[in-house]
Parts: structure tokens; C-alpha cells; sequence
């Protein structure tokens, strides 16, 4: 199994990209990225690329992909506003999901989302998040998964406050398969979503800790 990775030098996709390279069943990852992950495997090959709305460049980077695991994201914290976080969590994802239909009609998209998106929501990240879900599974029948608080790899692009949690998050949360879960564990649930053939399905966070074990 191809797997195509954005998002992997993030939190939550450094964890999904650990979980594929030490998976016996995929014979590749391909890392869309800017910068280097600082990985180094035999299975792993990674794709400097720097605009997120077109893939004409590296347009090889999506053949013969069985799957893609969109894990690229921002906190609405760090970005300027509305505009700037849909850019980044709507069109930068489906432009992903195009160049993927384009190459590998086959492949199926997994989107990374979040717990409470809502298309009513009185927040505006929930709302872009919901949108994002709704357009992706009209457009290529994506998988959307809404994890609740992600322990994932440390990340330098994370907010400060996001480190500091994780340790408290680990002790309080983790008994709560609603509101808590591991970057190990969305990426094993994509892993078995994808060998199971699961399309256009809505994964909450208890849903996606339960998936895990499976794998």
C-alpha cells in the first residue's frame, strides 16, 4: 500500500507518518511537505513543495497512491483570520483531494477535521471545518475524522500552550474515549479504514479510538 502524507512534520501527522513507516503493509510513504521531516527510513520519500493550491509541479507525488492522509492544519489561534484559516483548511485540502481524484481515481482522501464541527456552529473554525467535510465528500467520497485532544509528536509549529497541555491532557483526558486521543491511534484508524475500504464516512473520537484497535 502508497500512502500519500500531508502534514508531516505536525503533531498529529508525525504520529500518522511513524505509524505507516513502521507498518509492514505499506510499501511507501510520500510526504508532501516545505521542509524536511528529518526522518530518515527506506520507505519514506519526501516531496519539497511549497504551494498548497497547485500540484502541477509534483504532480508524480500522486500516482499510484492507494490512499491519502491529509493531516495539514493550523489552529484558528494562529492565523490572522477567517480568510487566512480557510485557505489553509478548506481550499489547501480540497486542491489536495483534486491532484489526488486526478492521478489515482482509485486512491481514497482522509481528512483530518476536528470534535464539534458543525455547519451551524457559532464558531467560525467549526463552521470551515464542517464545509471543508461537506465538500470533500461530495467531491471524492473522503473519510473525515474529528479527533477531540490529539497526543501527538512533538511539533515546532504547534502552539506553546499546546505543549504545555499535553502532559495534563495525558493524566485527565485519556480515560475519555470522547475528548482524548493519540496521533498513534488516528493513524492505525486510517490504516484500517483504508484496508477496509471505508468511504464517505464520519469518524468521531470515541468511533476512531475503538477503529485503532482493530489494527
Amino acid at each position: 500500500m502508497t500512502i500519500l502524507l500531508f502534514g508531516a512534520t505536525g503533531s498529529a501527522g508525525g504520529s500518522v507518518l511513524r505509524v505507516c513507516l513502521a507498518d509492514a503493509g505499506v510499501s511507501e510513504v510520500r510526504v508532501i511537505v516545505r521542509r524536511p521531516t528529518g526522518l530518515v527510513h527506506p520507505r519514506l520519500r519526501e516531496v519539497l513543495h511549497d504551494d498548497y493550491l497547485r500540484y502541477d509541479a509534483v504532480r508524480t507525488a500522486f500516482a499510484g497512491v492507494d490512499a491519502c492522509f491529509y493531516c495539514l492544519g493550523k489552529s484558528v489561534r494562529q492565523v490572522s483570520g477567517e480568510a487566512e484559516y480557510r485557505r489553509i483548511t478548506h481550499d489547501f485540502a480540497l486542491a489536495a483531494a483534486e491532484a489526488l481524484r486526478a492521478a489515482s481515481p482509485q486512491a481514497v482522501f482522509h481528512y483530518i477535521s476536528g470534535s464539534g464541527t458543525s455547519l451551524t456552529s457559532r464558531f467560525m473554525w467549526a463552521r470551515v471545518k464542517a464545509e471543508a467535510e461537506r465538500d470533500l465528500m461530495a467531491g471524492v467520497d473522503a473519510v473525515c475524522w474529528r479527533p477531540g485532544s490529539i497526543d501527538g509528536v512533538p511539533s515546532a509549529s504547534e502552539p506553546f500552550g499546546y505543549k504545555l497541555f499535553r502532559p495534563v491532557a495525558r493524566l485527565l483526558l485519556r480515560p475519555f474515549p470522547s475528548v482524548y486521543i493519540t496521533g498513534t491511534d488516528i493513524g492505525r484508524a486510517m490504516l484500517v479504514a483504508t484496508r477496509q475500504g471505508v468511504r464517505n464516512r464520519i469518524f468521531e473520537n470515541a468511533e476512531m479510538r475503538e477503529l485503532a484497535k482493530v489494527g
